[in-house]
């Protein structure tokens, strides 16, 4: 157990699952957009839809989705911020099958129209699980250096993505694979140990069957 596990995160209170984790969430989701956003639908599950106006929850999201950490003092300003920038909003309440209580979908277009679904729980004290991108089952928490390969579900692409790495000398810590059927898209997630350069993203974006390729920096998120 770390000290983070003891004290929780550097935070806008006043929950680390409700707030932090909420910002910690919309980051990441901006993150995995690659473009800034300018319209997001979220949809609020459980704890998240019972409570989470009173916790600011729904500040913590759009502030996420700004750029913010959950220590900006500006998380609470979200909504008066989103307006300045452009950004358009909307919440709902909904129920979820075998979710977590901390649950959230949000639909998110970007300014380039960019678009992606993530689906995603915060789990306590700051962190968070990434449960679905675009429809199709993931499972990761963006702790570690992430990288995420939307990709056509036929042969070699999941060896043409690691053959690329390891040429660069990036060694695979883990390597999960999900398909939403047979033949049609997949998304592979693979956490490094080291860095993915941006060239070497560009590579990976340019292969045979890759759709898209997002990239999650443990020091930045």
């Amino acid at each position: 157990m770390s000290v983070f596990d003891i004290l929780g995160p550097v935070m806008v209170g006043p929950s680390s699952s409700h707030t932090a984790g909420a910002v910690r969430i919309g980051y990441v989701t901006r993150v995995m957009l690659a473009e800034e956003p300018v319209q997001a639908h979220i949809q609020l599950h459980g704890s998240f839809a019972a409570t989470g106006k009173g916790h600011g929850t729904d500040t913590a999201l759009i502030a996420g989705l700004l750029g913010m950490k959950p220590s900006d003092m500006n998380v609470p300003k979200s909504f008066e911020i989103a307006r300045e920038k452009g950004l358009q909003y909307s919440f709902e309440n909904i129920n979820l099958r075998d979710a977590h209580p901390n649950t959230v979908v949000i639909n998110v277009k970007g300014k380039g129209d960019r678009c992606i679904k993530i689906q995603a729980s915060s789990i306590g004290g700051g962190r968070i699980m990434i449960n679905r991108i675009d429809d199709i089952e993931v499972n990761f928490s963006g702790e570690n250096n992430t990288l995420i390969v939307h990709n056509r579900d036929i042969p070699g692409n999941v060896s043409r993505i690691t053959s690329l790495l390891a040429a660069n000398d990036i060694n695979i810590a883990t390597m999960q694979l999900y398909r939403h059927q047979k033949g049609g898209f997949a998304v592979m997630i693979l956490e490094t140990d080291q860095d993915v350069p941006q060239d070497i993203l560009n590579s990976a974006g340019a292969l045979d069957g890759i759709i898209k390729v997002t990239y999650l920096n443990a020091v930045t998120v």
